[in-house]
């Protein structure tokens, strides 16, 4: 079966840029929704207008992130393989950023006791952004030789961090305004998805404009569809698995240290507001700050990733993610948790832009959406068991967060000791080598 072929012409700056923009424009979107704003007003004010003393809320906003998941599990592979091979990753890219926009500000309705319209809308909005992610992602290898990849992947993350920033600056001017007029959380909140909603689609546009689908859609053959041989490069791919030994080491640990990753941006805002006694407004400081060091720990440590390599950075900063979680369960100050904080944020950045070069690094071009699709899978399993994971041990020990937080270092651990079994050089050279055609 042939593959689609792609324009090898080196991208422009403004290629790059247009690409890395895309960061910035949906890091609004996980910034605003999952991490610092809505998934605290789901837990307090949506499904119970009071502390999640029995740890319910929390337990309902784990389940709604894994069922989007779930979801993505089982398409992102097979819509990448499609994309492939019909060249559509720039058009199922459109379509997934016009439905995480119009969801999200469908959010913008909900109130208390809307529980399961909450749900159901955070299923969707997040479903578009996680697909997109992908698409976005797998243009990667078109644009970057592989000894770039590590600098360019760390110039987006570093990039989408500013644009959550900038999104969540804004949010908060907002909410101050209304808390100026004596609105309550159920009158201010809501707008902040309006206001990320339009960031979203307007930052996006770079992005549509100007960076360029490279692969060529192959014919289809007499009755066959797109979704048929999407699921079968999908199993001619795990049948080489062989050949990629590296690729598919390095998802089985990615998916592994990713359950941590997934299960503190989601669960964060929840656990200052349940164990430190932060407010809305609290959290959102508190993001912003962490936003900004990790746009510095994702530039930063892009800018080494070339030198040292992918996966030396990536244990540096899994070393971190277990030391500040360590420290989080320690801690009962504040100042404390602002270390902690800020902590987590050098490494976050990081840790996903290394993850993605190495991704990079380790798919034959012509293979980047499904091979990026495979990543995906990974992501989204680890969407699924990091946080269930807390909300399930939290409703357990009714209500303990500390002991929920503390079982997210295990994850970080029994990453870092299978990254080690992870050769770089070799997985490179298997892209090269091995390319499946």
């Amino acid at each position: 079966m042939s593959a689609s072929k792609t324009d090898s012409s080196p991208a422009s700056r403004r290629e790059i840029f247009s690409w890395a923009m895309y960061d910035f424009a949906n890091s609004g979107y996980t910034t605003v929704v999952l991490t610092a704003v809505f998934n605290a007003y789901f837990v307090s004010v949506i499904v119970g207008g009071g502390a999640d003393s029995s740890g319910t809320a929390t337990l309902l906003w784990t389940i709604a992130t894994a069922i989007t998941n779930i979801i993505v599990l089982a398409s992102a592979p097979v819509l990448g393989a499609i994309a492939d091979h019909g060249a559509h990753k720039k058009r199922f890219l459109a379509l997934t950023t016009v439905g995480c926009v119009l969801f999200t500000a469908l959010l913008g309705w909900v109130g208390p006791g809307d529980v399961a319209l909450a749900m159901t809308l955070v299923i969707l909005s997040n479903l578009m952004y996680s697909s997109g992610e992908n698409f976005i992602a797998a243009f990667l290898p078109e644009i970057a030789k592989p000894e770039d990849m590590g600098r360019i992947s760390g110039y987006g993350w570093s990039l989408g961090y500013i644009g959550g920033l900038l999104v969540l600056a804004l949010c908060l001017g907002y909410i101050e305004w209304g808390r100026s007029f004596g609105q309550t959380a159920a009158q201010y909140v809501p707008p902040t998805m309006w206001i990320t909603a339009a960031m979203f689609g307007l930052a996006a546009l770079p992005t549509f404009l100007w960076l360029r689908e490279r692969a060529t859609a192959q014919p289809l053959a007499l009755g066959e569809g797109y979704f048929r041989i999407g699921f079968k490069r999908v199993a001619e791919t795990f049948r080489q698995a062989r050949h990629y030994r590296d690729l598919f080491r390095f998802l089985v640990t990615l998916a592994v240290y990713y359950c941590g990753i997934h299960t503190v941006i989601v669960l964060a805002a929840i656990y200052a507001q349940e164990v430190m006694g932060f407010t809305m407004r609290d959290n959102i400081v508190l993001i912003l700050v962490v936003n900004v060091t990790a746009a510095i720990g994702a530039f930063g440590f892009g800018l080494i990733q070339d030198r040292l390599g992918s996966a030396r950075t990536l244990i540096i900063t899994l070393m971190i993610w277990i030391g500040a979680l360590i420290t989080a369960y320690l801690v009962d100050s504040r100042a404390g948790f602002w270390v902690v904080a800020n902590l987590v944020g050098i490494s976050l950045g990081s840790s996903q832009s290394a993850g993605r070069a190495l991704v990079g690094q380790f798919s034959p071009p012509e293979r980047a959406a499904e091979f990026f699709g495979l990543w995906g899978l990974a992501g989204k399993l680890a969407s699924v068991i990091g946080p269930l994971t807390y909300g399930v041990i939290t409703y357990v020990s009714h209500g303990d967060h500390r002991l929920a937080l503390l079982s997210t270092t295990a994850f970080f651990i029994v990453g870092l000791a299978l990254l080690m079994t992870v050769d770089e050089r070799r997985g490179r050279r298997a892209a090269t080598e091995n390319s499946l055609v």
